[in-house]
């Protein structure tokens, strides 16, 4: 096998990964709209990591097992994925903050996104397009919606002082 045969599943990757951008993009609106810490490309650099990874792991454990010559490869799938959460939330875990004074946590959404545009770079990376786009658009009616409800029901924000 060469270099070469490879080019079309390099192909399928990018796409894969411009398409979590993308979604990810999306979320990453959203966060941008409320000002807060990790943006829009935060968010589609996560997305597109999670897709990049994902895709990798799955170029390679292919090319591997036509080099074994048709000997049984044995991959976890499962791994890179874990690898691929596991960064995240240290990632996610760096937006949260404390304050000592008044005891509020700021930071928690948008960790919570973090994960969620990794998450859907996962799906995209392998093909679960239904899975990611309808949870990207999930994910936008609970950042914008929630918020919006809470005003309509007149709930104050848990921050916020009496």
């Amino acid at each position: 096998m060469n270099n070469l045969s490879l080019v079309p599943a390099q192909i399928q990757v990018l796409v894969f990964v411009v398409l979590a951008m993308l979604l990810g993009g999306l979320l990453g609106l959203d966060r941008e709209f409320s000002e807060k810490p990790a943006g829009l490309r935060t968010h589609m650099l996560v997305a597109g990591a999670a897709a990049l990874l994902v895709g990798v792991s799955t170029v390679v454990v292919d090319q591997f097992t036509v080099r074994a010559g048709g000997e049984v490869v044995q991959a976890d799938p499962i791994r890179v994925i874990e690898a691929v959460i596991t960064g995240v939330s240290f990632l996610g875990a760096g937006t949260i903050i404390r304050h000592q004074a008044n005891g509020l946590v700021e930071g928690l959404t948008t960790a919570a996104s973090l994960l969620m545009a990794a998450a859907i770079g996962i799906s995209v990376a392998l093909s679960q397009w239904v899975l990611a786009i309808g949870t990207t658009f999930i994910v936008l009616l609970a950042l914008r919606g929630v918020p919006f409800l809470g005003r309509l029901l007149g709930l104050k924000k848990r921050n916020q002082q009496e």
